[in-house]
């Protein structure tokens, strides 16, 4: 009788603590595991539309105007979308950083033309230092000519933050990858930004990163 007294015994608090501990861990490693999928599927996913309103172009690393290689390869593939007709306009980003003579977005703009496209066909954003400013300041040029569909071009891995910030900038995006998912390294802290950024918003997201 005291066995079976002690098996109908209602659990203590500490045992429900524990319990809903292991829980809790449970659910946010299976949120941290679903989202590392989700950036890896999207990272391999190349969605070129038929035609759209506006090419981006997310900036990255120029050295006093020479495009670095991770930037001239997002600036080959837009080429090869314009060459295309997928848009009749690229946008090029990114501000100046620190000891830089020039924004990656008039570096940008140079190579373009260099390769053939009017300057009439490019816009130039020049304040963005992160990717949501970037998205965000184009967006508000965009919208004023009534302009949301766009594709954003940018490294595999950065598909699904891309993607989703710019919904929330309230662009209407397709994401045009250059090369492939990049490494795993790329993958996990994408993963772990776009799992932050999903809860707290993406601009909120930019400030802590």
């Amino acid at each position: 009788m005291f066995a079976l007294g002690r098996l109908l015994r209602i659990p203590g608090p500490w045992f429900l603590t524990r319990w809903i501990r292991r829980i809790a861990l449970g659910l946010v490693a299976a949120y941290l595991a679903g989202t590392f999928l989700q950036v890896w599927f999207a990272a391999g996913n190349n969605d070129v539309p038929k035609r759209v309103d506006a090419i981006v172009v997310l900036g990255a690393a120029q050295y006093n105007g020479r495009p670095s290689p991770v930037l001239r390869s997002r600036l080959e593939h837009a080429l090869a979308l314009y060459r295309a007709n997928v848009a009749p306009m690229i946008i090029v980003t990114g501000g100046r950083r620190a000891g830089d003579r020039m924004t990656e977005a008039s570096a940008s703009a140079r190579y373009l033309i260099s390769h053939g496209v009017p300057d009439a066909s490019i816009k130039r954003e020049v304040q963005g230092t992160n990717t949501w400013e970037s998205l965000a300041a184009s967006a508000r040029f965009l919208r004023r000519d009534g302009v949301h569909d766009v594709v954003l071009v940018s490294s595999g891995y950065h598909a699904a933050r891309l993607a989703a910030t710019a919904r929330e900038v309230g662009l209407s995006p397709h994401v045009s990858s250059t090369g492939g998912r990049g490494g795993l390294r790329s993958i996990a802290r994408e993963a772990a930004a776009v799992a932050v950024g999903r809860i707290i918003g993406y601009r909120r997201l930019s400030g802590l990163t």
